[in-house]
């Protein structure tokens, strides 16, 4: 039985708001954490001594454990009270980040970034439900719209920072500063976030727990590594059976579990599946290009450094920026107006970008870039909400944990496929694909109903 209540009915509107902004705070530094890691590795690599085949794991580690973990987050969650799941998490995140700053050698630093990835997936999806649970239905979209900016924030900031962290207090300062930000977050949680709850009574699908995450990790490892391994090698195609047979086990255990992690009743509904389709394509896209456009910055063009940044900036500003508008809008129009436009703004970017070439005018780069920046934030939230919209809310946790989940695993085959694709043809080929799937993504967006 669900302790939802409306806070409202017994809270000031600024208790709210102080609960958005510790909410806000935490989700803030797994998606600064996702981006602000990439800068320290030269440091990591010559302070550690390690070869750069190690040091690599450190991002490969996160986003594995962050994609692994995603459905048993949302589910513990809904069995044990978002709140303490929440917390906990937090704590994780906070102890994790203490032992990455303070590792003596790179493998214990990927350890503890193992770790941070698992935390953070309690971070994505504890938080969204927690703020889609305390605001009322009427304001729910603004709420995440809010929530989902700040996350933008993090992921534009993240370079920018963590190099000027490098340079004036070293690489370990950018795990070591997490700390105090969780025991910010927490000071404006505590007694603002109120507890619920999907089921009671219900436990944890050890068996279903165990093969998720050897299926997903192993399926993300064989997508990630494949390109170094060689995509026809031993490694690559054992590593893949490997997780697809895992994942083919798990349907058959999910179907006897009496409490399943994967409600699999979840994945007959087509409209739950077009959301996630639709959450599929967009990190796929947002993932190609972003690995892209400082290489032809770089290559093509010939900027560097901050100047390089400042280029990429349109693109996370212009997400940010309008989230919290888009949230309003949802709370009017529903979910689909929004994920149309946002479709169609990425297939304009996509156009325009398949069209660069050496001279190509600085307004158009910037045109194309804040184009990327509508459609990342028109999708974004009100995917969330289509998520909430299609399931029950005792069933809230688990489907934003598998909407996550093949959001992190398209951006991981997104990545992939762009790695692959343009040493041979080149930028304009991939946007031509980035463009071909966006259009599909339209027509699909089209079709949803709330």
């Amino acid at each position: 039985m669900s302790e939802r209540s409306e806070i409202l009915t017994d809270v000031s509107t600024p208790r709210l708001w102080r609960l958005l902004i510790g909410i806000s705070i935490a989700s803030f530094l797994g998606c600064i954490d996702f981006t602000i890691v990439n800068t320290t590795i030269p440091a990591v690599q010559r302070e550690l001594a390690a070869p750069l085949s190690q040091v690599q794991w450190v991002m490969t580690l996160f986003v594995m454990a962050l994609c692994a973990f995603m459905v048993s987050a949302g589910r513990l969650a809904d069995l044990y009270g978002r709140r303490r799941v929440l917390y906990c998490g937090m704590l994780v995140f906070a102890g994790a980040s203490l032992g990455a700053g303070l590792a003596g050698s790179i493998e214990l630093l990927n350890v503890w970034r193992f770790v941070q990835g698992a935390a953070c997936a309690v971070l994505y999806t504890a938080t969204t439900a927690i703020v889609a649970d305390a605001w009322p239905s009427q304001q729910r979209g603004r709420a995440i719209g809010i929530l989902l900016a700040v996350n933008g924030l993090g992921l534009a900031i993240g370079p920018v920072a963590g190099g000027l962290l490098v340079g004036t207090l070293g690489w370990r300062w950018v795990f070591l500063l997490n700390v105090p930000l969780i025991a910010l977050s927490f000071a404006f949680c505590l007694g603002t976030v109120q507890e619920s709850r999907a089921q009671q009574g219900a436990t944890l699908d050890i068996t279903g727990l165990i093969l998720l995450v050897i299926g997903v990790a192993g399926l993300l490892l064989a997508i990630s590594q494949g390109g170094h391994w060689g995509w026809l090698s031993l490694k690559t195609w054992l590593t893949a059976s490997v997780a697809v047979a895992t994942l083919i086990l798990l349907v058959p255990v999910e179907r006897r579990a009496h409490s399943p992690l994967v409600p699999l009743a979840l994945l007959r509904r087509p409209a739950l599946l077009r959301v996630c389709l639709l959450s599929a394509l967009l990190a796929f896209f947002y993932c190609a290009a972003f690995f892209l456009m400082p290489i032809y910055l770089e290559n093509t063009r010939h900027y560097e450094g901050v100047m390089l940044g400042l280029l990429l900036l349109p693109t996370t500003a212009v997400m940010a920026l309008i989230s919290p508008w888009v949230g309003r809008w949802v709370d009017k129009s529903g979910p689909q107006p929004a994920l149309v436009l946002g479709f169609a703004a990425l297939a304009a970017s996509a156009a325009l970008q398949s069209q660069f070439n050496a001279g190509s005018p600085l307004p158009l780069l910037l045109g194309a870039f804040a184009l990327m920046g509508l459609g990342w934030g028109c999708i974004l939230g009100p995917l969330v909400l289509a998520t909430l919209s299609t399931v029950s809310e005792v069933q809230s946790g688990s489907a934003l944990g598998i909407t996550w989940t093949l959001h992190n695993l398209g951006g991981a085959v997104g990545l992939a496929l762009a790695a692959l694709i343009y040493p041979t043809y080149g930028y304009q080929a991939v946007m031509l694909l980035l463009l071909l799937l966006s259009l599909f993504g339209g027509l699909l967006a089209v079709w949803h109903r709330r």
